[in-house]
């Protein structure tokens, strides 16, 4: 029912566009009519709007720096070259400039190969280009005639424009002639003092907003400041404002719970925005939706709440808040700085007021021209100082500056005093300073501490007082900041000091030796330091300084750590801190966990919790889900926190019950599992007693739930959509055949509609809505079971490359600044082309090189880069292999089967922009060597492309690969074979001793006194048998068995001695026993003919029925035979000369007892086989036979269906007495698990308690006290219940029967034991059983 509305959208959608197109247009000043902003700025000035550091000649003047010009000597050069020169434009005004270009000298040898460009609107205070993050330094020239033009990426509006040469001609000097492309710009400037605010008053009282676009420039000295404030008496407000220069916008939109507080939405972006330099802010708000745009930067987000309007009253004020806000901020400050081209939907504020249609009657004096401030700032870095004078011989310091930083450490300043030292450093982040005298050969030192954090980017003012016997330490002018200090103390000045740095020798060296960040407001001796005449050269000295200019940057904004890294920097570079992230990586943009169950499992895991993350590296975060491997499907499970059977009461049509269904995974995770699933269900159960449901079969419904997308649905489960009905109204087993639910019968006893969910587009239910619960009498549960889902259609998204030329295309990749690449492939081709996308010179590309090598290539426009890795085996072996690539502007990071990994990091300054614009080749491109084989599970940015829809419509690529057991087929361990699939494989297990997901799960038996396994090598006839299982017997067990070699195999745990373990029989006289003789000790006996005793082997003299479990393994290959026990090393045999070797007509083997006909060794029969083998056996097999196995299912069988008792019957195994199966914790793991320290997906058993309704779980921990006194009872009971058995067991001691046809001399001698009286009768096989048993 929704789709035609969203078509409805388009157009409405459209004309949003065009109305916030048509305001931006607005925003960016008046600039020059023409639609290409390429004027050439520089060539129509006049010389005298050129200067320079110096000159070298008179000829060599800057007024003839400009391009293509010959005047003079062909261009501008300096005295010197070196890097203290600069060539300056004064434009005249402010323009708007978007590229620039520069040439040699001409006809010489003299040029500049590269440069910075610094702007500014005074001359002063000078802000140098950025570009990728960095101060960006411009390739300049080759040669003295041809010109080297640069666009800008951020256009720039400036009146002075400075190129400074940072490298030159090797063969000359500095060289340069330039032009400056742009156009004229014009716009309304407003100054604000601090104190004014101009109110914009609406037309109307109230103003329901529903967009809004609100557009300006500003620029300031101070890192506080509100913008600009608007708000209701609803609640609803909008503020802009500076905080520790960084733009914060709040706004609240209004909500319906607990007023406007949940409605409360605040962002925050940009940064060292008190630099005093303009800066481009951008709001554009439809509803809910939000771009916040600061210098080209541009976050996007939605408000919280529900609401859609900004309800503000009266007016609009920008410059700070004249009526208090919501939420209220104590302390807050007005704007204090230069604002211009301020237009709030269409309405262009400074105009109106220029021409006083705005109340600005808060002004003491209204100006339309910024009034800049007189801060001359200055850069330090790793080799610099700035050395400025003081009055010498004075007993007094006096010194105070503000500084800025992103290192924890650094040198301030430095001076020798007459007697001493003084140093002021940063150290962890706070001031330190250290002052040391030396008097009368005695050394005094001062050390005074304040502050912390001050690397914060932020400007921090220190101020230093020492005299003699005081000294004071004052951080930000705050009070609390003041050390002071009354140590012995006398000063005597030395008349220098150095900022920044210190690098002579001296006898007390400072702890810190430079300095990298900022300085301003510096003052000695009490007065400021006249940095004018420094930079003339008559005052003080310095050393790679920059003056009138701060160079910070600010690396962590935007901050490029993904999935909520925390980004920490110093000067030079940054990092990511990813713990807790669940990601990796130096931008933590690589998940650490897999994407599904389906891929646990494929790695050899084990069912159990684990930590998914659907879509990698996507925006979606990490989530825990069940796995439930079994042997066909791998089932995900997604709990909610519904509690089952939830009571509901009082509801009616007019006032329903709405039940939200919370999972432990947001909705947008749970989309995704879906999204890539096979198939998902859920149940959900209604119990009803005189509550309707759908009200069928023609009725409104009554109750209905919501699934994804926020949609009603009025089926419930066992139903499918579009039809209103329950389970038992489709198969038609409703109670009352009227209603197509129980629940519609309004009946007064309790009935139940309850059903699987099946349709995923659907799933989850997020809601359920219940009407008919408020009548007398009337009442309903509710249950909601978990999602459950199985198959992950993504991971085994595959195609096959036929022929070399073949590929699939895909929409231009988009990962400018962060780009990783995930796949798996198999092939048998020695090279190949995985991938490739190109830009103008861009590209990225994954190619097989060799048979061994991987190679991933990108140019990002540093020049191409490559990684390899390197394979120690063949990669073309027809297996499938895991590679991952990642690219960000950190490093480049190539991964190869998680073995081999290469990285490589990115350049310190350089482009970091990936930037291309062809389609997406796989599997071949641009002439290259196409690959020939198989990809799938292909992802990029944590998207799969679908391989498969693309490879359905393009020749030589067919959709799918099989061929999954070469790779996976590992997985199936003892024994089991690897069975295909067309997504994936299974393990079979039929003809082995174990079972599970990978043959690893121990199959064993509990054997009580006189229970036997029997399994017979030669068939026998079964009634009612089919001919197929009749011939399956036959090929499984052929009629004549002669073995010259048998393996056996198996686990036992005992506290009973004697016993046998097994022994196989023959129709000769050959057999085969594996027993435990009285002492506990093991032995094997091999009667095979030509002897006169069986030759026996004592294995180990050791008591091994001490109930612990034990295994052997043994191996016989004519006369050789190898035995294991346990752990220890094996042991060689070998069958003396004179005995066969041939084990003759193999008929049966039995497990726990001998129960046979024929000749049988009587010393087995007289000391090993009553009362038989009680304890555990498990993982039995020989030669491939698995008996106690096939016993067991034989069990399973019995208790099943027609079929299954049909199958158990043509069984060749049996089983005599109480077989139970039972581990037995006789045999250790084969695939250990892995611990969580290792296993990342892994759970925890420390994580965090999940409250929702998965199952009941024990809590750790028990109260002692309860613990304790249930000892007592359980002890008490179990001493009464002991006594009963004893009571009852005398009792009924002469009333149980045994009745068997054995000999009747059997009992006349008291030698022969029961055993051998059976074994000598006729027909041993018919025992009539009527014995009482008693069991508690």
């Amino acid at each position: 029912m929704r789709r035609p509305a969203r078509r409805l959208q388009l157009p409405l959608l459209l004309s949003i566009a065009f109305w916030i197109f048509c305001h931006v247009t607005k925003v960016h000043g008046a600039l020059s009519t023409n639609q290409k902003c390429d004027e050439a700025l520089a060539s129509p000035l006049p010389h005298t709007a050129f200067t320079s550091s110096s000159v070298f000649s008179s000829g060599y003047a800057p007024g003839y720096a400009k391009l293509n010009r010959r005047g003079g000597a062909g261009g501008w050069s300096p005295l010197d070259s070196d890097h203290y020169q600069w060539l300056q434009v004064d434009l005249g005004s402010r323009k708007q400039v978007n590229a620039i270009a520069t040439q040699g000298r001409y006809s010489s040898s003299d040029w500049m190969t590269q440069y910075r460009l610094l702007y500014s609107d005074t001359g002063r205070n000078w802000k140098p280009y950025h570009q990728d993050g960095n101060i960006w330094a411009f390739s300049g020239n080759s040669n003295s005639e041809s010109a080297v033009r640069h666009e800008l990426q951020q256009g720039i509006v400036a009146r002075f424009l400075r190129l400074v040469p940072l490298a030159w001609s090797e063969e000359g000097r500095i060289g340069l002639r330039i032009e400056v492309y742009g156009c004229s710009y014009w716009a309304d400037v407003i100054n604000f003092d601090g104190q004014g605010v101009i109110s914009y008053r609406f037309k109307v009282k109230k103003m329901k907003i529903i967009k809004d676009v609100i557009a300006l420039r500003f620029k300031t000295s101070e890192s506080e400041g509100v913008i600009l404030h608007g708000e209701g008496q609803q609640g609803d407000y909008i503020t802009l404002e500076l905080r520790k220069a960084k733009l914060q916008l709040q706004i609240n939109l209004g909500s319906n719970q607990y007023g406007s507080i949940l409605g409360h939405t605040s962002v925050t972006t940009g940064s060292l925005l008190d630099d005093n330099h303009w800066h481009l802010v951008m709001i554009e708000r439809y509803r809910r939706n939000v771009n916040f745009t600061l210098d080209g930067h541009t976050q996007h987000f939605r408000t919280n709440g529900e609401f859609d309007h900004l309800d503000l009253d009266y007016e609009l004020s920008f410059g700070g808040m004249p009526y208090s806000g919501k939420p209220v901020g104590g302390g807050r400050k007005n704007f204090k700085g230069c604002m211009e081209s301020i237009n709030y939907n269409g309405d262009n504020i400074t105009d109106l007021a220029r021409r006083k249609k705005l109340d600005t009657s808060s002004f003491r004096n209204l100006s339309f021209t910024c009034v800049e401030t007189h801060t001359f700032p200055v850069f330090f870095n790793t080799s610099s100082f700035l050395q400025l004078p003081g009055r010498a011989n004075h007993n007094m310091v006096s010194v105070g500056f503000q500084f800025r930083t992103w290192n924890p450490d650094g040198l301030l300043l430095f001076s020798n005093l007459d007697d001493g030292t003084l140093e002021i450093s940063l150290e962890d982040g706070k001031i330190t300073v250290h002052i040391n005298v030396s008097k009368a050969a005695r050394n005094y030192r001062v050390d005074l501490l304040s502050g912390s954090g001050l690397n914060d980017g932020q400007w921090h003012a220190v101020r230093l007082v020492a005299k003699e016997n005081f000294a004071m330490l004052t951080v930000d002018g705050e009070e609390v900041s003041a050390m002071r200090s009354t140590s012995p103390l006398r000063i005597t000045t030395g008349g220098t000091y150095h900022l920044g740095g210190y690098f002579l020798q001296t006898p007390f060296p400072p702890s810190q030796h430079s300095f990298q960040g900022c300085m301003q407001a510096i003052l000695v001796d009490d007065q400021p330091a006249d940095l004018h005449a420094v930079e003339k050269g008559t005052v003080g000295a310095f050393e790679n300084v920059s003056l009138d200019m701060c160079a910070i940057i600010d690396r962590c904004m935007p901050n490029h750590c993904e999935h909520g890294g925390r980004c920490k920097q110093t000067w030079d570079s940054f990092s990511c801190s990813c713990d807790g992230t669940g990601y990796s990586g130096a931008t933590c943009h690589t998940s650490n966990y897999e994407p599904s169950c389906e891929a646990y499992k494929h790695l050899g895991r084990s069912s159990d919790t684990y930590w998914i993350d659907p879509d990698s590296s996507g925006p979606l975060g990490p989530f825990r889900v069940n796995c439930k491997m079994t042997e066909d499907k791998v089932w995900m499970t997604v709990v909610n926190n519904l509690p089952p059977d939830t009571l509901i009461t009082g509801s009616s049509r007019e006032k329903r019950t709405v039940l939200q269904v919370n999972y432990s995974a947001s909705m947008d995770q749970v989309t995704a599992i879906t999204t890539s699933a096979e198939h998902c269900e859920q149940q959900i159960t209604y119990s009803c007693r005189m509550s309707r449901l759908l009200n069928t079969p023609d009725g409104i419904p009554y109750a209905w739930w919501v699934g994804r997308g926020s949609e009603k649905h009025f089926y419930w489960g066992g139903s499918e959509p579009g039809i209103q009905k329950c389970a038992c109204g489709i198969d038609r087993y409703c109670t009352d055949p009227k209603y197509d639910c129980n629940c519609d019968a309004d009946s007064k006893e309790w009935r139940e509609d309850s059903g699987l969910l099946t349709y995923k587009e659907h799933l989850p239910v997020s809601q359920v809505t219940v009407g008919d619960t408020n009548r007398p009498g009337s009442e309903a549960k509710l249950t909601v079971g978990p999602l459950r889902c199985h198959g992950d259609n993504n991971y085994w998204n595959a195609a096959s490359f036929t022929t070399p030329s073949s590929y699939l295309h895909f929409p231009t990749f988009q990962g400018e600044t962060s780009a990783d690449i995930s796949f798996y492939f198999k092939t048998s081709a020695p090279y190949g082309v995985f991938l490739e996308n190109l830009g103008n010179t861009d590209f990225i590309r994954l190619e097989l090189k060799s048979p061994k090598v991987i190679s991933f290539s990108f140019d990002v426009g540093n020049g191409p880069v490559e990684l390899t890795v390197h394979s120690a085996t063949p990669l073309n072996d027809d297996q499938w292999h895991r590679v991952m690539a990642e690219r960000n502007i950190k490093e480049a990071v190539l991964q190869l089967d998680q073995t081999y990994r290469t990285s490589q990091l990115a350049p310190a300054q350089g482009h970091t922009r990936l930037e291309l614009f062809s389609q997406l080749y796989v599997g071949a491109a641009g002439g290259q060597r196409g690959f020939l084989g198989c990809i799938r599970a292909l992802r990029m940015n944590g998207v799969t492309l679908d391989l498969q829809e693309r490879a359905n419509v393009t020749p030589g690529v067919k959709p799918g690969c099989q061929g999954h057991c070469t790779s996976f087929g590992m997985y199936c361990r003892n024994g089991g074979k690897c069975v295909e699939r067309y997504n994936g494989y299974l393990c079979d297990c039929t003809t082995t001793a174990f079972d599970g997901l990978f043959c690893t799960k121990d199959v064993g038996g509990f054997f009580e006194a006189g229970t036997l396994v029997k399994y017979n090598f030669i068939p026998e006839p079964v009634p009612g048998a089919s001919r197929d299982t009749k011939a399956l017997t036959q090929q499984l067990m052929p009629n004549e068995v002669n073995l010259t070699k048998e393996e056996v195999a198996f686990s036992f745990s005992t506290s009973n001695a004697p016993a046998i373990l097994m022994y196989v029989s023959s129709k000769t006289q050959d057999y085969l026993a594996v027993v435990l003789k009285r002492n506990g000790s093991l032995q094997v006996r091999y009667n095979l003919g030509g002897l006169k005793e069986p030759f026996a082997i004592d294995v180990d003299q050791r008591d091994l029925a001490n109930g612990q479990p034990h295994s052997i393994n043994m191996s016989r290959h004519n006369r050789s035979i190898t035995i294991q026990l346990d752990h220890y090393p094996a042991v060689s045999y070998s069958l003396p000369d004179a005995s066969d070797t041939q084990f003759n007509l193999v008929k049966t083997l039995f497990l726990g007892k001998v129960f046979e006909i024929g000749h049988i060794d009587p010393v087995l029969i007289e000391q090993y086989n009553t009362p038989g083998f009680i304890g555990c056996l498990s993982r039995v097999q020989f030669n491939g036979v698995a008996p106690l196995k096939s016993a067991l299912r034989k069990a399973a069988q019995a208790a099943g269906g027609q079929a299954d008792k049909q199958a158990a019957a043509a069984s060749p195994v049996s089983y005599q007495g109480k077989l139970v199966e039972s581990n037995c914790g006789a045999s250790p793991l084969t695939i250990p698990p892995m611990s969580a320290a290792t296993d990342p997906g892994h759970l925890d058993n420390t994580d965090e308690k999940i409250h929702f309704n998965e199952e009941r779980v024990i809590p750790d921990g028990v109260n002692r006290d309860s613990a304790i006194i249930g000892g007592i009872i359980a002890v008490v009971i179990f001493t009464i219940l002991c006594t009963l058995v004893f009571l009852i067991r005398y009792m009924f001691r002469h009333k149980g029967t045994y009745h068997t046809n054995e000999a009747k001399g059997s009992g006349e001698s008291a030698t022969e034991s029961a055993d051998t009286a059976i074994i000598g009768t006729d027909n041993p096989e018919t025992i009539d059983e009527s014995k009482k048993e008693w069991f508690i």
